[in-house]
């Protein structure tokens, strides 16, 4: 069935059923960026909502990650038995149960159970996060695999910025009166206004779960061509020994835990470091937040801004490359974003989001080169490697609560070190990617075993 149409040539899939299930494949990297840019500003809004410390609030973006690191396995074994389709079937359903599970939750009105309903939801989104990357990469020409991983990931990031969107409209709804008057309150009285926050709060996850069974049900009646070529031999012992034994995979793995935790470190603690800079410009708090909600979108609508860019430079450039060259950019940003004191260093973290725009999606489709039928276990060890989201912000926020200071610089911008560190390796790893598969193109395949076939990038 072959066709000439634009999307057909730009993402080089040859049949229109495998065009239509990217399509419908890619409405989840969008669903799943919803989720998560709704999720992340939640932790500041339970801490007022509940009288609870931030350590305590904390405990959401722990939850949130667990879910990833927990069920990315047991998703590649179910896609390795069955298909990929009933792989983001039992993802959707999952994803749906946990939104549903936010309605309970907010009856019961204590914080323990929001934290259930977030484990069972990133369980969701684990599976159709081990399930829908490796299925875009295999769907056509291999050789275009990271392209339409990152076309895909486009997707995800304006979900990124329709989650800040419904996050603004939630805290627009909820009740004004801070933490510290919370405190203070009658518990009649305190248990009145929390009550209100948590009906407004679950209403974005309401509006999700009908959007995810509605999907779920396009899935279940739409064919999804499992992609032609992969077989299995091993088991998953030996599956998981032969990734190890892959120096590109492992180090591909290593790099993405890196670069999810620098992700979350930019987008959480560029809230203390606006705030620190425009406090001491004299800003009154009600100013300071809206000041910060504006670099905050900015940041995100430029992480789009360069996915999209991006992805249209992939057809001339490497990736491995494109990967490398963005990674120095990024730690040169950091860097400004540490010796600055004033708004230049959020300028710089705005410009850092630019550059993370490609990160992730660009590490998943170089680690995979060559892995052959192993992409399936191969996926869930990329995806377990999420929970550097949750590692890193923790170590952060020891940094700046140490209050150490360096060079005359407050411990905020002392604790960017730390994304630094995070860059380089992702930097070190594109620039390996790039030796290993521009340069000298037949270490991409590894001799010592059949199944671990090669799979060449896009030429430049």
């Amino acid at each position: 069935m072959e066709t000439t149409t634009q999307g057909h040539r730009f993402l080089h899939i040859n049949d229109k059923g495998q065009l239509t299930a990217w399509w419908l494949i890619t409405i989840c990297f969008a669903i799943w960026g919803v989720a998560s840019n709704v999720t992340t500003p939640m932790m500041g809004s339970f801490s007022k909502v509940f009288r609870i410390t931030a350590g305590e609030a904390s405990l959401v973006s722990v939850f949130y990650h667990l879910g990833y690191f927990c069920v990315a396995i047991p998703a590649a074994l179910l896609i390795q038995k069955y298909s990929y389709k009933w792989g983001i079937v039992a993802g959707l359903i999952l994803f749906a149960f946990g939104t549903v599970a936010f309605v309970p939750s907010r009856w019961i009105g204590s914080y323990y159970p929001f934290l259930s309903a977030y484990f069972i939801m990133t369980c969701g989104l684990s599976f159709l996060q081990t399930c829908c990357n490796p299925y875009v990469y295999c769907l056509g020409d291999k050789r275009y695999g990271i392209l339409r991983i990152n076309a895909s990931q486009t997707f995800n990031a304006l979900g990124n910025l329709g989650g800040w969107l419904l996050a603004s409209e939630v805290f627009s709804k909820m009740s004004p009166i801070d933490a510290q008057h919370r405190m203070s309150m009658p518990t009649q009285q305190f248990n009145a206004i929390k009550d209100h926050d948590l009906g407004v709060i679950i209403q974005p996850y309401i509006v999700m779960g009908i959007i995810v069974i509605a999907l779920l049900a396009l899935v279940m009646i739409v064919k999804i061509p499992e992609p032609a070529g992969i077989r299995v031999s091993r088991n998953l012992r030996d599956r998981i020994k032969l990734l190890v034994a892959n120096k590109n995979y492992r180090n591909g793995v290593i790099a993405e835990f890196c670069y999810v935790g620098a992700e979350l470190m930019c987008w959480t603690f560029i809230i203390q470091y606006a705030t620190r800079i425009f406090t001491a410009e004299g800003m009154t708090e009600q100013v300071c937040i809206q000041e910060v909600q504006k670099f905050t979108f900015l940041s995100l609508l430029f992480f789009a801004i360069g996915r999209i860019c991006s992805t249209w430079l992939m057809r001339w450039f490497s990736a491995s490359r494109m990967l490398a060259f963005a990674g120095v950019v990024a730690m040169v940003a950091i860097i400004g974003t540490i010796l600055f004191t004033d708004r230049n260093g959020l300028y710089c973290l705005v410009i850092v989001s630019g550059c993370m725009s490609l990160m992730f999606p660009t590490i998943f489709g170089l680690s995979v080169e060559g892995v052959g039928d192993h992409i399936k276990v191969g996926s869930a060890g990329l995806i377990m490697a999420i929970m550097g989201g949750s590692v890193f912000p923790l170590l952060q926020m020891a940094i700046v609560n140490s209050g150490i200071t360096l060079l005359g610089v407050p411990s905020i911008n002392v604790s960017f070190l730390l994304v630094l560190c995070c860059f380089g390796v992702v930097t070190w790893y594109g620039h390996q990617a790039y030796v290993r598969f521009r340069l000298n193109p037949e270490e991409s395949a590894d001799d010592d075993d059949d199944d671990m076939l090669s799979m060449p990038v896009p030429i430049e």
